[in-house]
């Protein structure tokens, strides 16, 4: 029988606030992903000792003129509520899962853990979520999230509480962008993140990112890591059920992985998964396959014989 490491909280943060509509006066799906998950049995699969729901404010496309970024006041309002959660969770040396929602919902996890010591991010995304608003098309938060947890952008998001930045920038590891655009990519490029890009983690292998990854640990210490997980990351043919369902991507043999090396580290101390939209998944077909994937290894990870 396998028992936990440690007790796990299962905590839905289901915002769509980052996102704008993917058709006219109708609501990004996101914010059903916790239920979807426990309809197709995620929430059997995890071993985990408590479930923490916090619903997130109305859904709207407001542009805030102030910061250009829409639901600005709405996110920040909603990641000060998070904060205390996380805090909550992890002081009592719980392992935090948190299901989204959108990327957006980064914000108040970073700023709980800024909040709780010094923490690294290990960011796994199909997109670098590196922007702020004059680069932005559509000025949603969920394409900003990194750039606002690492201090750009406005302090509305980026300095709540005067905490800004949540996470330094040496302290970041970006993992998984397949846009290439020279212009997407070089405000990250031109940071310290430790940024490696899909073909670039291909090229040096996996295993070499996250043995840098740890080696960072091990030089500076750090009260923990944080995962950050868009399913975006994966292969359309495999995960199509996101809004930016962008050619190429990672395999499940790649994302589990690395996922499994990372949960296995003592220092993890929360995993974000977000993006997933039962809205494009009808049948449920691709949430099943993730969980028979992505969620067993999760499982198998946070557990020892």
């Amino acid at each position: 029988m396998n028992v936990s490491k440690r007790p796990v909280s299962i905590i839905s943060f289901n915002s769509n606030l980052g996102l704008i509509e993917p058709s006219p006066g109708k609501e990004p799906g996101v914010k059903k992903l916790p239920e979807w998950l426990r309809k197709f049995g995620f929430f059997h699969v995890i071993d985990h000792q408590e479930e923490i729901r916090l619903d997130p404010p109305p859904f709207s496309m407001y542009l805030d003129p102030v910061s250009d970024m829409r639901n600005t006041d709405a996110i920040a309002a909603y990641a000060k509520q998070q904060a205390p959660i996380i805090q909550d969770v992890v002081s009592r040396k719980n392992f935090a899962l948190v299901l989204g929602g959108d990327c957006s919902i980064i914000i108040g996890n970073a700023l709980a853990l800024k909040q709780q010591g010094d923490y690294r991010l290990f960011f796994i995304d199909g997109h670098t979520d590196f922007m702020w608003p004059s680069l932005s098309s559509t000025h949603g938060v969920a394409g900003m999230d990194l750039a606002i947890v690492t201090g750009h952008g406005h302090e509305k998001l980026s300095n709540i509480y005067q905490q800004g930045p949540y996470v330094k920038e040496q302290n970041v590891w970006c993992v998984g962008n397949r846009e290439y655009d020279i212009h997407y990519v070089a405000a990250i490029e031109n940071t310290a993140i430790h940024y490696y890009d899909l073909k670039s983690l291909r090229q040096s292998g996996t295993s070499e990112c996250i043995r840098s990854f740890f080696d960072s640990l091990d030089s500076v210490p750090a009260d923990g890591f944080w995962i950050h997980l868009d399913v975006d990351v994966l292969d359309p043919l495999i995960m199509p059920a996101v809004d930016s369902p962008d050619p190429g991507g990672l395999s499940y043999p790649e994302l589990n992985m690395m996922i499994e090396s990372l949960l296995s580290h003592p220092l993890c101390t929360g995993m974000e998964i977000t993006i997933l939209d039962p809205d494009l998944d009808p049948d449920g077909k691709v949430v099943r396959e993730f969980i028979l994937e992505t969620g067993a290894t999760i499982q198998r990870s946070l557990t020892k014989k």
